[in-house]
């Protein structure tokens, strides 16, 4: 016998639809078989309350729940319990006994078949009502460089199976994507659930997002600023020649057009790297430098 829904998910009759889905929510994430491998009892608790969850969430079935109309299974009650010695068939309020046809009418009405033979008509339940399976979650961590260009990756599934998602261009942060019928069976013959899968996308060290551009810090030598020159810029989709024009100051931000995501534009700002030992020939050059101007002249804060 199915248990109580309303028990199983630990809240009252006059519960909201909200205060369901909460509790729902909480419960399959502390049950969920992923997170209780090879626990057979935690996955017969997750069936439970899922199928205590879809039967409270709709709204006629709910209804006809509290009314006795079903019981907790999904399944038809009984209008006629108790009325057995009926012999091969239903009565009439005279006594008179429906002919087989009449009999199979009212199965087809009530949702049962009726069979004859000592002891009354026997009532035989319908089948379980075909329901979905439950949704499972994933979580993926992916780069910056694979969120900008699209890239498909693989998920380990609670099975064991490996679980293959193509992850669009320019995904954001914190997307979610849904892969149809990839998730817990159907019961009864009803469809699969869904895999749902929430996307993380690590920081990166030179690049950031900036709606639909890119920007990076691109490290270049004192050579490369003085006398400029074309330097090989790496990004999502490949490597590209950038030019850089002598005397380039650090902070100097050039603009690569559709290197982007989706079309936008990638933003590099230079930035001059010192060698850590220094030689006495650069020492010498930095110290034959005369009359240079303040940079900080003008900042006024």
């Amino acid at each position: 016998m199915a248990k109580d829904p309303y028990k199983l998910l630990g809240v009252s009759k006059g519960a909201s639809d909200k205060d369901i889905k909460k509790a729902y929510r909480a419960l399959a994430k502390k049950w969920h078989p992923d997170k209780n491998p090879g626990d057979k009892k935690a996955a017969e608790r997750f069936k439970e309350i899922s199928a205590a969850n879809t039967l409270l969430s709709d709204k006629n079935l709910r209804a006809q729940y509290d009314s006795g109309g079903i019981d907790a299974s999904g399944q038809q009650q009984r209008p006629f319990a108790g009325h057995g010695g009926m012999g091969g068939g239903f009565r009439t309020a005279s006594g008179a006994q429906m002919s087989g046809d009449m009999s199979d009418l009212f199965a087809s009405l009530f949702g049962m078949q009726m069979g004859g033979g000592r002891g009354g008509p026997q009532f035989r339940r319908p089948a379980h009502p075909p329901q979905k399976g439950a949704d499972v979650r994933y979580s993926l961590t992916i780069s910056l460089p694979e969120a900008a260009k699209g890239v498909t990756k693989q998920v380990r599934m609670g099975n064991g199976g490996q679980l293959k998602i193509k992850i669009p261009e320019g995904v954001k942060e914190g997307t979610t994507l849904r892969l149809r019928a990839k998730g817990q069976p159907g019961v009864n013959g009803g469809p699969p659930g869904d895999a749902k899968v929430t996307i993380t996308v690590q920081p990166h060290k030179y690049l950031r997002r900036d709606g639909n551009n890119l920007r990076m810090d691109l490290p270049i030598t004192l050579q490369e600023a003085v006398l400029g020159g074309k330097i090989k810029v790496p990004t999502p989709k490949g490597n590209v020649t950038l030019s850089v024009g002598p005397g380039s100051s650090s902070g100097k931000i050039l603009r690569l057009k559709g290197k982007g995501v989706k079309g936008g534009d990638l933003l590099v700002r230079l930035m001059i790297i010192l060698p850590e030992k220094m030689g006495e020939d650069l020492k010498n050059c930095v110290n034959s430098w005369e009359n240079q101007p303040d940079p900080r002249m003008n900042m006024n804060i």
